[in-house]
């Protein structure tokens, strides 16, 4: 395995979004080629303009209309030439220097899908806003329950898929549903799946996270959804 697609949708975070990549490009990414696939979710706030400054050094897919994240990265996959894929939000809760962690095990082919999870760093636990700590906590417990798992951290931003299996899966979510919704089909398809521990540095609203108690019910609706259909 010799590059890593990474995958980078973005809507409205022009005060990070450059910082971000610039943190992407330091990484390590345990030593493979860097594809670095933006897409820019019809941001209104100023994130579209940076963005154009940026096309010339990486690969930058522009939709016309909002879609959500799960559309984001529908498109992006679409787009990938690298062996292994990862995820990585344009807001500066995590940390790519963690995907040293994650990549080895997938080219040790030891894993087709390794999470990063939060829970497992214990020192992370403080970080948490204690609402949304108590939503990912019960998302979690809830995957277990429906898909006879042992997760930790279903929400995690922080996934590595080897290519040809993201790939097989028909992303069908728009919106922060795809968390659930590719958690599912990854437990339900029986991939060898390993979590490793990462560090988080949580944020508030008015630092600009979207995610709200509306998208928690669509994803119970989502995990019920897909542990029946596909």
């Amino acid at each position: 395995m010799n590059k890593v697609s990474i995958i980078i949708p973005v809507y409205n975070e022009k005060n990070t979004v450059e910082h971000i990549l610039q943190k992407v490009e330091q990484a390590n990414f345990a030593g493979l080629e860097k594809e670095i696939i933006i897409v820019e979710d019809c941001s209104n706030d100023g994130t579209r303009d940076i963005l154009k400054q940026y096309t010339n050094r990486y690969k930058i897919l522009f939709h016309e209309k909002n879609q959500g994240k799960g559309a984001a990265i529908r498109t992006a996959i679409h787009n990938i030439t690298g062996d292994i894929v990862v995820i990585q939000d344009a807001d500066l809760e995590y940390s790519p220097d963690d995907y040293d962690k994650l990549l080895p095990l997938i080219i040790n082919n030891e894993a087709d899908v390794v999470y990063g999870s939060r829970f497992k760093n214990q020192d992370n636990l403080k970080n948490f806003i204690l609402k949304n700590k108590i939503a990912n906590i019960f998302l979690t417990m809830l995957t277990n329950i429906l898909y006879g798992a042992k997760i930790t951290d279903m929400e995690t931003c922080y996934k590595a898929f080897k290519k040809e299996f993201i790939q097989g899966i028909t992303i069908k979510s728009n919106r922060f549903d795809f968390e659930p919704e590719i958690t599912a089909k990854v437990l339900k398809q029986k991939a060898r799946f390993i979590e490793v521990a990462i560090s988080y540095n949580a944020r508030g609203h008015e630092e600009g996270k979207k995610i709200n108690w509306k998208d928690g019910i669509h994803a119970i609706l989502t995990l019920i959804k897909f542990r029946f259909f596909d």
